[in-house]
């Protein structure tokens, strides 16, 4: 198919066909993982699944590092048989299925079907539309407006993100929690709907890449690659006792071993400048799994943090205009249905594992300074915990301009950062994000004392500029760099080591409770951080030669 013909300066309109469809699909992600651990945790007088702390942290954390996992696949798949665009179409598809399915509220099995469907979508749709993003940018008119076009991109992942959790928030406390997930299957509905009448100006950039020598095909890759997973996780599972906390994540960690394996196995049978392609991503790749086990923290820990350790209170002369939007929650002194928890709110279960309750006051007064209780007789109105999930995404759309412009200076006094530079800077930025949660820690008794909102807001503020320095950069940079036989399963590549990291975190998060001191929770991720900072900081220019070479290829 021709390639459409753009104006000089402007963007093809692909670009924006793609920004909205991918909008769309992370409304309903971030939606999903924005609700995901309240829901597990929530009493079943309030539609939830009252699972304990350690439970709700690990299905969450699997599900993260599952969506995320299964990218490996689905753009393998699409870079030899199904091409980018049906890949799409059957990954939103799925994802809308299992939103829905979740939405019903049913029995575990449902709620499980539905988190299937969700994980093989992700691994269908998410991959190739980065791919396909990037295919339209390989024009050489359009390469030096690549790393812009990710940029903009991004911003529509976070404007999604950013509107989500208001939605969230509107539908659970209004009506359901299963009016919520069904909101994130609308919403990649509505994505679907756009990509369809955008088709024409992105078809002409869904090539199918034929396997050349040396390739393995399909059936070759999921024998020697996932069913060794698959034998990998099951032993993980049934090994005797736990390594990790749980046989989900010894299962999920055997089962990346293979998959690992693999990637390592295309640079090691690879030749020449190919092989110094692929080295440089597995570099990259390996030093971002710390970046994303911090950033998946939003989803566990954060979560927690903001829904125990944080004064949420809603200032009053602000509660009449947020109320009648869902984004209020009512908390009494009032006794009611509450888990029995000690004093660091740890969960107390039974023989079977269900979560022990009692009447008593809500939990959010357990370590609520006395001078904030409601007099008598009234609630308490507070922020909707999933409301904070939104702090990031908001400080996304402001920082982007500063941080672009920040790029844009060192660019004109020839003292650009380069994309490994980018990638080490941005792991000690995180990695100081943390350090703000370990102040915040520190600040009070925090088993006696909410903390401020702005210890919170602030660590996601600073993690924020990490971000913007890593994550689009990661996406582009992948695109520019793996060998164009292997763009799409490169980029699943680089989602996996979001998986890993999310599962990294999922493992650190579910020992929570086991953590006396949360300083030194954070802290773990904070040390991580600066060591892999300062360990890829000497290779940053041996690696960049090998990405600007990369990028002026049109191999």
């Amino acid at each position: 198919m021709n390639q459409p013909t753009t104006a000089t300066g402007k963007h093809p309109r692909g670009l924006y066909v793609l920004f909205f469809t991918e909008m769309w699909e992370r409304f309903g992600y971030y939606l999903m993982i924005g609700i995901f651990l309240l829901y597990l945790k929530d009493t079943h007088s309030n539609g939830g699944r009252q699972m304990d702390n350690v439970s709700a942290i690990s299905l969450v954390g699997t599900y993260i590092a599952l969506i995320y996992l299964t990218p490996f696949i689905g753009g393998l798949i699409a870079d030899r048989v199904l091409g980018y665009t049906k890949s799409i179409f059957l990954g939103g598809s799925l994802l809308a299925l299992g939103y829905f399915l979740i939405a019903l509220n049913g029995s575990d099995t449902v709620m499980y079907l539905g988190l299937f469907s969700a994980i093989v979508g992700n691994g269908f749709f998410k991959p190739n539309i980065s791919t396909l993003l990037g295919n339209i940018y390989n024009r050489p008119d359009l390469k030096p407006k690549k790393d812009i076009a990710y940029n903009i991109f991004y911003m529509g992942i976070n404007i999604g993100a950013f509107v989500c959790n208001f939605v969230a928030a509107l539908l659970r406390n209004n009506y359901t929690w299963g009016w919520a997930f069904s909101a994130a299957g609308f919403g990649m509905v509505i994505g679907l709907i756009w990509f369809a009448f955008g088709l024409k100006h992105v078809k002409y950039a869904d090539v199918i890449k034929p396997a050349q020598e040396g390739d393995m095909h399909i059936a070759q890759i999921l024998g020697k690659v996932f069913l060794p997973a698959i034998i990998a996780g099951i032993i993980g599972w049934f090994i005797p006792g736990n390594i990790l906390g749980s046989d989900s994540n010894d299962a999920f960690i055997f089962a990346c071993v293979p998959i690992i394996i693999f990637y390592f196995s295309l640079w090691y049978k690879a030749k020449g400048f190919e092989r110094k392609r692929i080295g440089t991503l597995l570099t990259l790749f390996g030093v971002s799994i710390i970046f994303w086990n911090i950033y998946n923290q939003n989803s566990t820990a954060l979560t927690i943090w903001a829904q125990t350790y944080t004064d949420r209170e809603a200032p009053k002369a602000i509660q009449p205009a947020l109320k009648p939007f869902g984004f209020l929650e009512s908390v009494s002194t009032k006794p009611t249905e509450v888990p029995v928890v000690d004093k660091q709110f740890r969960p107390q279960v039974d023989v079977d594992g269900k979560v022990l309750t009692k009447e008593g006051t809500d939990l959010y007064f357990q370590n609520l300074q006395q001078d904030k209780y409601p007099a008598p007789g009234d609630d308490l109105k507070l922020f909707s915990t999933e409301i904070y999930q939104s702090v990031n995404p908001f400080w996304i759309i402001v920082l982007t301009p500063l941080v672009v412009g920040f790029f844009g200076w060192m660019k004109a006094r020839k003292k650009e950062l380069s994309t490994p530079s980018k990638f080490a800077w941005g792991t000690l930025i995180a990695g100081l994000s943390s350090v703000v949660m370990i102040a915040a820690c520190l600040s009070t008794d925090i088993y006696s004392n909410k903390v401020s909102s702005w210890w919170l807001i602030s660590s996601y503020g600073v993690f924020t500029v990490s971000e913007l320095f890593v994550s689009p950069v990661g996406l582009s940079l992948t695109s520019k760099v793996a060998p164009r036989r292997l763009t799409a399963l490169m980029m699943g590549g680089w989602f996996i080591t979001t998986s890993i990291g999310g599962k990294i975190s999922g493992i650190l998060a579910g020992f929570w409770d086991k953590f006396d001191n949360k300083a030194v929770f954070f802290a773990i991720g904070a040390v991580a951080a600066i060591i892999a900072c300062f360990l890829l900081l000497p290779l940053t220019k041996k690696l960049n030669t090998v990405v600007e070479e990369a990028a002026a290829s049109d191999d």
